[in-house]
């Protein structure tokens, strides 16, 4: 047996694994599906030709990601592809919001906010290189850079609501601080919704929102191809049933969540241990279209069309009814719709002239109410004539992307809600989080700190711990 096995060939699994290789370890990553990447993976979900991400497509986080830019992607194949615009914003009546790359051509755009957007962003944006090891890191840890992570403690902790209402007085800032924090999954009006948005508007400009050139699977073949050139295993389409099976590695890094860990554990799992799996909650979970398109969105607002990201959803009040009502039981009426329109950055993802759309919003775990008809009604509310390009569409319901990786159970795509308990202690807790108290036994996923987002982080903790350990 190797020294050690990772269970699911996730960006945090394939991650965990490379670290653990280039520390000259023997390891073996076991993957049920065919293909590597979990919630990193591409296929033609509606015509031929057309490229669609099946589950995440926009990477401030993995662009950002202090671990990714530390290994040889590029050499293995990934490039970041960018649009002209990080994120734009649309707003009825032709008017949007735009992030752009540069911070002061972002606050000239914001007008009766620019100077407040600087006071604001731009000390993160300073910051960025002393926050970024505290930030992405078990909050539980002695900060290395206490002043700047206190500076930004005291914003993260409100709610998104009440610091874009505080600090920003016009519809556009306020517009584009909730779109950005509303990736949290959270309520806008709970704690600690602001630091998402703090993280994400930040990233914009120092990281950028790419897309992976050629497909999201890129970035995971990318991982893969570079794990093998360090003597890492990788086996596909290997189910791994029970914890039991791999009795003789060194260690287990299982890059799944509690649901799942506790499917895999059965009683070899302390059943204190076990209750305490038993109480971690899951968010909201996601419902996503993806569209094949015969020419670009026709934005009311024509800027809109420089951004690979588009937040649809209008103003902050929107926003957050629409980010409120999953966590109330109901599918919003007006959702708020994370839209990539992936071709303006890759054009290799569509036949030439022909477009891909990657849309989503959030609705109550596990939910089966059909979204179709009300995302498409709010893409074409800011696009008129949107629908009538439309070519071919697929659906991923909160029950398929479950189905596909059970670790996202309900079709959260965070596996776990990440309120303020859950970002301390996640999964439980622990004073090392990737621990578990099975000799041997460590986890790995989004289920650890920091938590969703493709970034790599949570499988370097994992292996970070795995190391320690031995």
């Amino acid at each position: 047996m190797p020294d050690a096995v990772v269970v699911g060939s996730g960006p945090n699994g394939l991650t965990a694994a490379i670290v653990l290789a280039r520390a000259g370890r023997s390891v073996v990553v076991r993957e049920a599906l065919d293909a590597v990447g979990g919630g990193v993976h591409s296929a033609e979900l509606t015509l031929p030709g057309f490229v669609h991400d099946t589950c995440s497509s926009i990477y401030p986080l993995g662009a950002g990601s202090p671990v990714f830019r530390r290994l040889p992607l590029a050499e293995h194949g990934l490039e970041w592809a960018h649009s002209d615009a990080a994120l734009a914003h649309p707003l009825d009546g032709g008017r949007a919001a735009i992030l752009e790359r540069d911070l002061d051509a972002t606050a000239a755009g914001l007008g009766e906010d620019e100077d407040a957007y600087r006071a604001l962003v731009g000390p993160l944006v300073r910051d960025w290189p002393a926050l970024e090891r505290s930030i992405l890191r078990p909050l539980v840890r002695v900060p290395r850079h206490p002043v700047a992570l206190a500076r930004f403690g005291l914003l993260a902790l409100r709610s998104a609501e009440g610091l874009a209402r505080a600090r920003f007085r016009g519809e556009k800032a306020r517009a584009l601080f909730a779109g950005c924090a509303a990736h949290s999954t959270l309520r806008l009006d709970r704690s600690p919704s602001a630091s998402f948005g703090l993280v994400l508007t930040a990233l914009g400009h120092v990281a950028g929102w790419p897309v992976a050139r050629g497909g999201a699977q890129r970035l995971a073949d990318t991982l893969a191809a570079y794990l093998r050139s360090l003597g890492g295993e990788i086996e596909t389409g290997a189910r791994v049933e029970r914890l039991a099976e791999l009795d003789g590695a060194g260690a287990v890094l299982a890059d799944v969540s509690p649901r799942e860990l506790l499917r895999l554990g059965g009683n070899g799992l302390p059943p204190r241990y076990r209750r305490a799996l038993e109480r971690y909650r899951y968010g909201p979970g996601s419902f996503k279209l993806d569209l094949a398109l015969d020419g670009p969105i026709p934005w009311e607002a024509p800027e809109v069309g420089r951004a690979a990201c588009v937040h649809v959803g209008g103003t902050l009040d929107e926003i957050a009814a629409a980010e409120r009502a999953p966590w109330q039981g109901r599918p919003a009426e007006r959702p708020f719709v994370i839209l990539a329109q992936q071709c303006v950055a890759d054009p290799s993802r569509a036949p030439n002239g022909k477009h891909t759309v990657w849309a989503y919003c959030h609705v109550p775990n596990g939910s089966t109410f059909d979204m179709t008809e009300r995302i498409e009604r709010q893409i074409e509310r800011f696009a008129p004539g949107f629908r009538k390009r439309i070519l071919a569409r697929a659906v991923t319901t909160p029950a398929d992307f479950e189905r596909r990786n059970p670790s996202l159970a309900g079709g959260d795509i965070n596996a776990g809600a990440q309120d303020l308990p859950q970002l301390l202690f996640r999964p439980v807790p622990r004073l090392v989080p990737y621990t578990t108290p099975v000799p041997g036994l460590f986890l790995c996923s989004a289920s650890t700190p920091p938590g969703g987002g493709v970034h790599g982080l949570c499988g370097f903790g994992g292996a970070q711990a795995v190391l320690a350990a031995r």
